[in-house]
């Protein structure tokens, strides 16, 4: 049998397969997986987080289909009696295993493919990197961007294959998702109104189908034969172990396995000429030139390359989460080497040597550093002193996401020095806190190098938020500046801010702007401190959104309903409603981790909090994002309001009050924490 496919999706099942011989559920749900195989890939390959890249995607994707047929006699009938899709037919429970892999945390296979780049088995690819032809299910991951799996899940289920909503929940909540109500919500708002590309809706189309290239032949030749040698070396130092037990080295020898082989050779760094940023299309950390005054010194860059392969004992190593720590797949690009002066008021002898890398293949950073004993040119003997390696993620970095790293910290932790992209023409900084600051020059050396910055104290009293204001080239933009905080990490974090939507009832959706100008730079004062929170997370960019204003009761004039979000590297991130009064700080109204809400896939936002006015009445206040036409409370307090705000007297301290609200399109929503019963 067939559907009636949803307006733009494909119908939900093919005709139904042959019935299959007497055997059992086993081999009903073998038939339907072998007739669905193409939609349970795309199902997979889209659910899985574009952080693993491609070829490792679509590797896991037929894994995942693969492992979802049932064993015999392994619990209940797959089979069932009914169509293959009806609900507890064989496809919805292939459809709930090829879920419950591709929603999995990191862990077994999955864990150990993103921690050491192996792919799994089966099935098993050697010598290739495959991908999907461009217009098809890779369009379709790319169109979701960084939305969480459920939701990516949600829209392939709903949008693609075109499952009504309560279905979906239902195959989402059998797998394990979190809040599979509010991903499928989620889900309907992505790219709302935009066509879906025209390969995904083409009865013909094949997610199977993959484009293949071979990897580095060279190296891998290379990779083999060192291999052999690799293996020669360890029976050789057996066989002498057992004769002569010799002192062990001080550090481990780099080039340790075929994988170390070539890329642990500092010749074959990649170096990108000085001017290429100028002249691609792809502004990020690979269009780094190669700067700095060692970038010629072979002992330094082989300590730094060593370090990073077999981390030997000494060397203190960090990683943002989220971040493999293991060696690269191929010779990393050279973004800087050089001697870094010390901070004001230390002694010559505190300058350090730092080696930064970038691997572009899985998309991360690596700094080195060590004591520059000897000045520039000298090198470090690597056999003493402090020697770092930290790791950061860069996926999908740009502009201003690659515009600085951190090359190095203050022994007191209270001053930076950061090296800024080449596309950077001017520098500057001000407080955060203080909204009226104005921007102080600073001084960056030729090899963008910047002059010690003061940094955010992360313990004690907050009475300033330094913060580093860059403007890109005319060459590549013309009149951008943006914001750049450190958060004690590797690579500085963006600000941004969304303003207000325009008058009472817009639903135009505004972007996310530099937090560079007026408005901006008062949303940012009150609560710039919170960002100690985020200190170590992993962030790449925070967003200070402004959904909504509503006047206040008993003359407490008129306040601003703010949410601001955390985005890590790895696509989740964590949110904060605040309620912004005329007058004194900021006052907590929800909080919520891993969520999409207040950012592209989460425009729809409703929020309440019991409030005191300058009178000592208690009020319930609410307010909801653009598209809310209507507010209402249950429970403790009962009321209704149109609009999207809602102010009323409050019930006891504690009562549970449950806000819901009604968007523009019909659809309802929930109040982010739930509701409003018992914050003060």
């Amino acid at each position: 049998m067939a559907t009636t496919p949803r307006s733009g999706s494909e119908p939900e099942t093919a005709p139904q397969p042959p019935a299959p011989p007497a055997g059992g559920a086993v081999e009903r749900a073998e038939a339907v997986l072998v007739e669905q195989y193409p939609r349970l890939v795309r199902l997979a390959y889209v659910t899985l987080p574009p952080s693993l890249g491609r070829h490792t995607r679509v590797l896991l994707a037929h894994r995942a289909v693969q492992h979802a047929l049932p064993r015999a006699g392994g619990g209940r009938d797959p089979g069932g009696t009914g169509s293959p899709d009806s609900p507890g037919g064989p496809l919805e429970e292939l459809r709930v295993r090829v879920l419950r892999a591709a929603l999995a945390p990191a862990g077994g296979a999955r864990g150990l493919l993103a921690r050491t780049g192996w792919p799994p088995a089966p099935p098993f690819v050697w010598g290739l990197r495959l991908w999907p032809p461009a217009g098809g299910i890779d369009e379709a991951a790319r169109l979701l961007g960084e939305a969480p799996g459920p939701v990516r899940a949600a829209f392939v289920l709903h949008r693609l294959d075109g499952l009504p909503e309560e279905a979906v929940v239902r195959l989402l909540g059998a797998a394990g998702a979190a809040g599979p109500a509010d991903a499928v919500r989620e889900a309907r708002a992505v790219a709302a109104g935009e066509p879906l590309p025209p390969a995904l809706l083409n009865p013909e189309f094949d997610a199977t189908v993959v484009s293949a290239r071979p990897t580095d032949l060279l190296r891998r030749r290379r990779w083999v034969r060192a291999g052999w040698a690799a293996a020669a070396t360890v029976a050789l130092a057996g066989g002498i172990l057992v004769a002569d037990v010799s002192p062990p080295r001080t550090e481990a020898a780099p080039a340790a396995g075929p994988a170390a082989a070539g890329v642990l050779d500092p010749a074959r760094l990649v170096r990108v000429p000085a001017e290429a940023w100028a002249d691609t299309a792809r502004v990020d950390f690979t269009a780094w030139p190669a700067r700095g005054d060692r970038t010629a010194d072979r002992a330094l860059l082989t300590r730094a390359l060593g370090a990073w392969a077999a981390r030997p004992g000494g060397i203190r190593t960090t990683a943002a989460p989220g971040t493999p720590t293991d060696a690269p797949g191929r010779p990393p690009r050279l973004l800087y080497a050089g001697d870094v002066a010390a901070a004001p008021g230390e002694g010559a002898d505190a300058a350090t040597a730092v080696v930064v890398l970038l691997d572009a293949e899985d998309d991360r950073v690596v700094r080195y550093t060590e004591p520059a004993r000897g000045g520039s040119g000298g090198g470090a003997s690597g056999g003493s002193g402090t020697r770092t390696l930290d790791l950061a993620r860069t996926d999908e970095a740009g502009i201003t996401t690659a515009a600085a790293l951190t090359l190095t910290r203050a022994p007191d932790g209270t001053a930076a020095r950061y090296l800024l992209a080449p596309w950077i023409a001017s520098a500057g900084t001000r407080d955060l806190l203080r909204a009226g600051d104005t921007t102080r020059p600073l001084a960056v050396a030729a090899d963008g190098v910047t002059a010690p910055v003061a940094v955010p104290r992360g313990a004690g009293a907050c009475d300033a938020w330094p913060v580093v204001e860059l403007t890109s080239s005319a060459r590549i933009v013309e009149k951008h500046s943006f914001v750049l905080a450190d958060l004690g990490t590797l690579t500085p974090v963006h600000l941004t801010y969304t303003p207000l939507p325009d008058g009472p009832g817009a639903v135009a959706a505004r972007q996310p702007r530099e937090a560079t100008g007026a408005p901006a730079r008062a949303a940012w004062a009150p609560g710039a401190c919170g960002l100690r929170a985020l200190r170590g997370d992993g962030v790449r960019a925070v967003n200070v959104w402004d959904f909504a204003a509503s006047d206040l009761p008993d003359g407490g004039g008129r306040a601003v309903w703010s949410c601001t979000r955390a985005s890590g590297w790895a696509g989740p991130g964590d949110v904060l409603v605040q309620l912004r009064p005329p007058a004194g700080p900021p006052q907590e109204v929800a909080r919520a981790r891993s969520t999409a809400a207040c950012g592209r896939f989460g425009q729809h936002l409703l929020a309440g909090t019991r409030w005191r006015s300058p009178a000592g009445r208690w009020y319930l206040l609410a307010a909801g994002s653009r598209e809310v036409t209507a507010i209402t409370a249950s429970g403790a307090v009962r009321a209704e309001a149109g609009g999207r705000s809602l102010v009323v007297p409050a019930g006891p301290q504690g009562a549970p009050v449950s806000l819901t609200a009604r968007l523009a399109s019909g659809a309802r929503i929930t109040a982010l924490d739930g509701g409003a019963g018992g914050r003060d």
